[in-house]
């Protein structure tokens, strides 16, 4: 069986264009021969989204993105994707954009839920979400930081400002004056603590006789207290109570003029008596001294005394 030229050259048109189409499907994700699932998700911004991107489950590439065109007339974009994997999810589940690195673009993941609604079927439409990327999360944190900056920068210009203001010739000469005069006070300073140093060097061992010496105080010391810690305070005062009660009753009763140092104290009487018989006393010693004869007479030969004779400075 003959096949004309003109069969063939059909033929080998269909298959290239079978294989073109085929390609080009293929190329933008699509495989004819796989039985896949369509499903959809509607965003206000697909944040750099692109036909070709892949789609995820946990990480896993389960399909590509097929095309990116508007929803409506109000600029919601509406993102058509195919899952490729048998992989069932409920119609609850979202399809977030995620990615947008130093190298990589965006993917799209599905979040899938297993235990809330129905089960997805192809045709479907997702809720779209949007994940933060690197750069929206630099420059969230960057866009308060900016207004930081900006705001101590012109603090700090005010206040050079201001300090370019006060800090005229006068100011500066004073300063440097005030600065120099620190200089000197640093190295008396410093002097005076070299001083000090050789003192207490030439006198360490005065200083540790001296803690030696506070040291031994203190164990004598702490001993005392022992000492007294173990007296009987109780007793102590128990006796002194009672020494000073006797003495309250002594007191009480010279007061009342009981005994003879109470009379004595209180009777005016026996006190004018025993001052008369004192000064009779002295007068009686004092004549005896200046007239002895009157009071002692000796004679070897047993001759009689004379009448008394009054001396002048007899005492009257």
């Amino acid at each position: 069986m003959n096949i004309s030229k003109e069969v063939k050259t059909g033929l080998l048109a269909v298959v290239a264009i079978a294989l073109l189409v085929f390609g080009y499907s293929f190329l933008k994700g699509n495989n004819l021969l796989s039985n896949d699932r369509t499903y959809y998700a509607i965003y206000d911004n697909v944040e750099g989204l692109s036909p070709g991107s892949n789609v995820t489950i946990n990480g896993l590439i389960v399909g590509k993105v097929l095309s990116i065109d508007f929803a409506d007339n109000k600029g919601d974009l509406l993102v058509t994707f195919n899952v490729q994997n048998d992989f069932q999810f409920s119609k609850s589940s979202k399809a977030q954009i995620y990615g947008g690195g130093l190298i990589g673009g965006k993917n799209l993941s599905i979040e899938p839920d297993y235990q809330s609604g129905e089960t997805a079927k192809s045709g479907d439409t997702l809720e779209g979400t949007i994940d933060e990327g690197i750069f929206e999360l630099v420059n969230e944190r960057l866009t308060p930081l900016q207004a930081k900056v900006e705001s101590v920068i012109n603090s700090t210009d005010s206040v050079l400002t201001g300090v370019s203001d006060v800090l005229d010739q006068s100011t500066r000469k004073n300063l440097r004056e005030t600065i120099a005069h620190i200089n000197e006070t640093a190295t008396n300073f410093k002097q005076a603590s070299y001083s000090l140093n050789k003192l207490l060097a030439d006198n360490d061992q005065k200083l540790s006789r001296t803690f030696t010496n506070l040291d031994e105080m203190s164990a004598n010391f702490n001993k005392v207290s022992d000492s007294l810690s173990k007296v009987d305070v109780n007793a102590l005062v128990t006796r002194m109570e009672s020494v000073l009660a006797d003495f309250e009753s002594i007191s009480s009763k010279i007061e009342r003029g009981e005994g003879t140092l109470g009379q004595f104290i209180n009777d005016d009487q026996m006190y004018n008596n025993l001052e008369r018989a004192t000064k009779q006393m002295e007068e009686l010693m004092q004549d005896i001294k200046l007239n002895p004869k009157r009071y002692v007479h000796f004679s070897v030969f047993g001759k009689k005394p004379g009448p008394y004779e009054e001396p002048q400075d007899s005492l009257k």
